[in-house]
Parts: structure tokens; C-alpha cells; sequence
């Protein structure tokens, strides 16, 4: 009977959705984060249960043919990267795997009924990111660390030069922890509600190289703010700087309030030829490069020809929504998140986009009203949900609506195979996925898919 601190040697036959190797013990099943599939290890039981268990990799035995030196000394510790020991090729292979298995088991549609198009990969699959939230925190003795959390908890991993963030941040932690040092600024404490600063974000448009700081904090001022502004100002490209008052018993990073302290309290930033203003509230894509990839494969999937009508359910700022409007006669857009709405007309305001229309809402609630009571119908919908995918009402309107196309851009494939199944189950057959690796180095992976009205049979 497998137990609990037992050692066993195992080999890894296969790799599990969030990227830990799968192993058998005399046919009981043990997930060991950090091994790949090939691979002879020794491995640590952490938690044994009934049918299925969790081990800790000890020492690779035999390594992986796809087994490389992590770039980032702490890969293994931090919850960021969990699979850069595997060579970018084979995570790339790892990730179209996960799409099409999860389409077939969770969605029970094979891979014979539709395109599956191969990964879109990046040339350089670092220093991507152009957002980075560095919780701030104190060491066993006493010392301010700025880093990321160990996966799965709140222990910080000192880090300030991260191999898929921007190579700009650690130069801007470096004087923001200094000037925490000089004032005697202490770090929040979650378990005693103490301390000042929580996180740093920070923000650069890879295109405009415009910066943004904004120091997060348990309070609503910060000691010398006036002499930080005046060190962060000397980076290139500084253009915001502010503070974000967050006095909250929470884990949720950023509180409402924002107060600038240099700059007009935004960024811009383009993908492809669309401008974005960018606050420290606003949702942006982390990864410009890829998002043009994403939103370009899915303008291609809509196949516009500028006489449609398009809703962009869950539209955040507008992105897809703006680079959907350039090609279609009119686009409708909803969002849950008033600031995203107010970015969202801004931002059409800015590229003098006069075809795009937002509301605030519920998509599930807006939209059902919309085309019941004002006839605000659809060519095309464009559904791009959170991690939880499309609420059930906000289905049953799009089936309702009947448009030709439904473009669905996912970041869970998950999700999107159980919302397939149903639309599949309702008239739309799907025609082509193309999945994006958005974020190299994590399990996660965005998809773009295509669906299409079926035609009904005629009766004989």
C-alpha cells in the first residue's frame, strides 16, 4: 500500500493538465510535479489517497529526451513557470495535446470533425510579459524581498529579474526597495494586517516603450512619494506613476482607488494598428506579441466583409471589439466591469472608431434584453469569457439570436469543450481550433475556435 514519505522508483508515462508527469505504483496513479513523460525518478509520496496519489520528484533517474536546464534558477520553487524543464517544442506539443484531448473527452467531439491548426508558437519565448505584480515581503531575517509566490502559496520567492517578465522591472524594484529601506516603509503582513506596501505593479507598452509603476498600499499615502517619483522618472519611457489604496482583509491585489502621483494615470499601447489607453485598473493582454497572433486569427475565423453585425460578449476594454469594427458594419459590446466599459469607448474614441457600441452588465442579462426588446440581433457573436466560460443563459441567447458564426476565444479549453458540446447540441458544428500559447512555460494555453450554423435537413 502506497504511503505517505514512501520512496518509490517510478517511470513517468504521460502528463497530466496543469504539467505534472503521471506514474503507476503497481497500478496506483501518482502526479509528480516537475517530471516528464519518459523519464526513470525517484520520487517522494506527499499525499496518498484512495485511487490516486501526489509525489515529489527526488532525482531523475533517466532524463526525458525533452528534459532541458531551466533558464530561471528558481523555476521549481515558483508557482510561475511550471514546465520550463521541458524544451519549448515539446511544451508546444504538450499544449495542442491538452486543446484536442479536452475537446474529444470533456466535448465528445473527434478530432476527425474539425481542423485542428497547428499551435502558433513564439520565435522568442521570453521576457514576454509586460505586466508584472511583485508582492513585497520580509525573509527570515528581517529583509524586504520582492518576488512571486511559491505555487499554490503566499510564501514569497525572492525574484526580481524574471526571465518571461520585461528586463526593465528589477531596475525599478531595485529603487522602489531602496526607498523602502531609506523611509523605513515596512511590507504588508497578511496574517497581522500590518505594514504598508502589498504589491508593485508594473506595466510597459512594448510598442510605445511608455512605463507605468504603481505601488499598492495599506494606507492612503506613501512616505517621500515625492522623492520615489523623482528616482522612478530618471527610467526611460517613465510616464505614470501612482499609488492604489487597497486597506482590505483580502488576497485580491488591486483596491478601487488609485491616486497619481506623476503622469496622467495611464499608458498606451498598440496591437497591430489599434492604440490602447491603459490605467492600472484596465485588463490588457500580458502578452502583446501573442495577442496579435490571437485576435488576428480571430478577426480571420469572423470573415468579415464590412456589411455585419457583431456582438462582443465578455469585450473587457475592447480590444477584440475594435479590431472587429475596422471590418464590420457595426459592433455591439458587453462587459460586467464598468471601468473596462468606460476604457472601452475611450479607447474607440482614440482609434476614431464611431461603429462600436458598449454596455455595462451582465453578458447573460444585457444581452438577452438587447435582442428581445431593442432586436440588436447578430451575423457573427464573439464570446471571449473568463477561465469559468459562458454562463448557460447567455448561450441559450446566443442559439436564439441564430447568427451564421460564432467565434469563441478561450482561455480554458476545458470550459470551451463542455460550452461546445452544447452549441453543438443546438445547430453549430465546429469547423476549425487554433490554439495560441500565450503564456510559453505555464499549462495555460488560449484557443480561438471556430463554429458555424449547421443546415437543417429538409424533410422528405
Amino acid at each position: 500500500m502506497v504511503k505517505k514519505n514512501d520512496e518509490y522508483i517510478v517511470t513517468i508515462e504521460d502528463m497530466g493538465s496543469e504539467g505534472e508527469g503521471v506514474g503507476k505504483i503497481d497500478g496506483y496513479t501518482v502526479f509528480v510535479k516537475d517530471a516528464l513523460p519518459g523519464e526513470k525518478a525517484r520520487i517522494k509520496i506527499t499525499k496518498a489517497g484512495k485511487s490516486f496519489g501526489y509525489g515529489r520528484l527526488m532525482e531523475v533517474l533517466e532524463p526525458s529526451e525533452y528534459r532541458v536546464e531551466p533558464r530561471c534558477p528558481i523555476a521549481r520553487k515558483c508557482g510561475g513557470c511550471q514546465i520550463q524543464e521541458m524544451s519549448y517544442e515539446a511544451q508546444l506539443a504538450f499544449k495542442e495535446k491538452k486543446v484536442q484531448g479536452n475537446l474529444e473527452r470533456i466535448g465528445k467531439i473527434p478530432p476527425s470533425q474539425y481542423q485542428m491548426c497547428t499551435i502558433i508558437g513564439m520565435e522568442e519565448p521570453y521576457n514576454y510579459r509586460n505586466k508584472a505584480q511583485y508582492p513585497v515581503g520580509l525573509d527570515k531575517d528581517g529583509r524586504i524581498i520582492m518576488g512571486f509566490y511559491a505555487g499554490r502559496t503566499h510564501s514569497i520567492i525572492p525574484c526580481e529579474n524574471c526571465d518571461i517578465g520585461d528586463r526593465i522591472n528589477s531596475e525599478i524594484l531595485d529603487i522602489v526597495k531602496s526607498h523602502m529601506e531609506e523611509y523605513n516603509i515596512q511590507p504588508y503582513d497578511e496574517e497581522t494586517h500590518k505594514g504598508v506596501v502589498r504589491h508593485v505593479l508594473i506595466r510597459r507598452g512594448f510598442t510605445t516603450n511608455q512605463v507605468m509603476v504603481c505601488i499598492v498600499v495599506n494606507g492612503s499615502e506613501l512616505k517621500g512619494a515625492t522623492k520615489l517619483v523623482e528616482r522612478l522618472k530618471a527610467i526611460d519611457g517613465m510616464t505614470s506613476i501612482s499609488i492604489n489604496i487597497n486597506k482590505e482583509k483580502t488576497n485580491v491585489i488591486m483596491g478601487k482607488t488609485v491616486i497619481d502621483l506623476y503622469g496622467e494615470g495611464y499608458i498606451e499601447d498598440y496591437i497591430g494598428d489599434v492604440k490602447f489607453r491603459i490605467s492600472p485598473l484596465s485588463f490588457y493582454q500580458v502578452n502583446p506579441v501573442q495577442t496579435k497572433e490571437l485576435y488576428g486569427k480571430a478577426l480571420e475565423f469572423a470573415g468579415l466583409t464590412g456589411e455585419e453585425t457583431v456582438w462582443d460578449m465578455y469585450c473587457g476594454v475592447g480590444t477584440i471589439s475594435l479590431f472587429l469594427a475596422k471590418a464590420a458594419r457595426k459592433v455591439y459590446g458587453v462587459e460586467i466591469v464598468p471601468e473596462a466599459i468606460e476604457d472601452a469607448r475611450k479607447n474607440a474614441k482614440l482609434n476614431n472608431i464611431d461603429n462600436a457600441e458598449f454596455f455595462v452588465g451582465k453578458a447573460e442579462e444585457v444581452v438577452p434584453k438587447m435582442y428581445k426588446e431593442y432586436g440588436l440581433g447578430a451575423d457573427v457573436v464573439v464570446v471571449d469569457p473568463p477561465r469559468k466560460g459562458c454562463d448557460e443563459k447567455l448561450l441559450e441567447t446566443m442559439i436564439a439570436m441564430s447568427p451564421e458564426k460564432i467565434v469563441y476565444v478561450s482561455c480554458d479549453s476545458a470550459t470551451l469543450a463542455r460550452d461546445l458540446e452544447y452549441l453543438k447540441g443546438h445547430g453549430y458544428g465546429v469547423k476549425k481550433v487554433q490554439p495560441v500559447d500565450m503564456f510559453p512555460h505555464s499549462v495555460h494555453v488560449e484557443t480561438v475556435c471556430l463554429l458555424s450554423k449547421l443546415m437543417k435537413q429538409s424533410i422528405m
